[in-house]
């Protein structure tokens, strides 16, 4: 069964300045590990049209979108300490929320498909950017596949080492969606403990750095299955940064690719369509071989 793959030029032009660790060269080390795939008619490439205004706004407030446009009116602007827009950054943020929904309506119908986009998302609020997060694509895509592709259950599960408080925050009150989280702890942005449950949907697995990989592993399995105890999902969207494999800059995590596809592999079990938004990870090619280990699980488990 092939895998679809949404994506869009726009990804390449934002730009959040100089030595900024999510710069546009990752997704260019994914798009390029990609288009090197062997056979290549297992991945469909599909470009993304931008998101609605309408699937935006279930998400996030009017507010803040004006405010977003207003600094794109500008040609950008520093949102916080760690966030920037350039020219060309909204309509990146658009078409990668565009890219997640897409690939949701395709995994919904052939079963599994990949946004390979940035900007990230996992940590944008409803009124705030943070995290180098501008729109949230998981939650954008989750309401898409529950208000608009039939859905009644999504499952959420978020393997960047970062904690997706915006995610979070979006989803705790909602016991439609239930979202399983392995983290570092302590590490930006300082959310994200076990006791954090919302309506009983969350499931935060904080862990410290270098441990096993096989520890992590384990406690991530063992979260996704409490999860979906008794609850099968009619979706599954994996926040797929790849930036707890070993030596990211920005964290402590010993993963490597092989450990993301027995994950793949394990929870194709499930039984529900899998969708895959690109988080964090923040060595080019790391990242890349992380995407294409996760990919070729899913096609081989297909």
């Amino acid at each position: 069964m092939p895998i679809h793959i949404t994506w869009h030029s726009s990804s390449l032009e934002h730009d959040p300045g100089p030595d900024h660790p999510e710069s546009r060269y990752r997704i260019e080390a994914v798009l390029e590990a990609l288009r090197a795939w062997s056979p290549p008619d297992q991945l469909i490439w599909h470009e993304a049209e931008p998101a609605t205004d309408e699937a935006v706004r279930r998400v996030h407030t009017p507010a803040y979108l004006d405010m977003l446009a207003a600094v794109d009116e500008r040609g950008g602007g520093r949102l916080d300490e760690d966030t920037v827009m350039s020219a060309r950054s909204l309509d990146a943020a658009k078409h990668t929320a565009g890219a997640a929904m897409l690939a949701t309506q395709l995994a919904m119908t052939d079963g599994a498909a990949l946004a390979a986009t940035r900007p990230p998302g996992h940590h944008a609020l409803a009124d705030r950017a943070m995290g180098f997060c501008l729109l949230n694509n998981a939650v954008v895509a989750a309401h898409a596949a529950l208000e608009a592709m039939g859905a009644e259950r999504v499952l959420i599960v978020d393997w960047d080492v970062h904690h997706g408080n915006g995610t979070q925050a979006l989803v705790e009150d909602d016991a439609r969606v239930r979202y399983v989280s392995l983290h570092q702890w302590p590490l930006y942005p300082g959310t994200g403990l076990a006791e954090e449950r919302g309506v009983g949907n969350v499931f935060n697995v904080p862990r410290p750095p270098g441990l096993p990989p096989a520890a992590y592993v384990r406690d991530l399995n063992e979260a996704v299955e409490q999860a979906t105890d008794g609850w099968q999902p009619d979706l599954l969207i994996i926040s797929a940064g790849f930036d707890a494999m070993a030596n990211d800059p920005l964290a402590g995590f010993t993963l490597e690719p092989e450990h993301y596809a027995e994950w793949t592999s394990k929870w194709r079990g499930i039984g529900a369509p899998v969708v895959s938004l690109i988080e964090g990870g923040y060595i080019p090619q790391r990242l890349a071989e992380g995407v294409v280990a996760h990919l070729t699980a899913l096609n081989d488990a297909a």
